[in-house]
């Protein structure tokens, strides 16, 4: 036996896993708490922020593409996406004014995909 097999210690999969994945989920952990905080931000900017969570969840890809898009990162110009944002203001507001129930805004506002 060489004297390098003694001194070298012998790093196994699994750490080399775990020295990979560590900061790999220490910056999606930092990213997703920086997305939360901006998005509660944009809630609050819009009037929306004492929504209740089940509204926030099922709006929450369109207020992230309505952030997205005053950011610069695209413009859509589609009339399908203005239509969907008129229907999230629509409900939204209906929700806000106490003309619908919050069962009725989500149902709305639910996205159906295509099968």
């Amino acid at each position: 036996m060489s004297l390098h097999t003694l001194t070298t210690p012998a790093i196994s999969k699994k750490s080399e896993t775990k020295l990979f994945v560590a900061p790999l989920l220490n910056r999606i952990k930092k990213e997703s708490k920086q997305e939360f905080v901006e998005m509660q931000q944009t809630f609050e900017l819009m009037g929306w922020g004492e929504l209740p969570d089940e509204l926030k969840i099922e709006i929450y890809d369109d207020v992230r593409f309505m952030v997205q898009e005053l950011k610069g990162y695209y413009s859509s110009c589609d009339q399908f996406v203005q239509q969907r944002r008129n229907t999230v203001h629509f409900w939204v507001s209906s929700f806000q004014d106490g003309i619908c129930s919050l069962e009725a805004a989500i149902k709305a506002l639910k996205v159906r995909w295509l099968a």
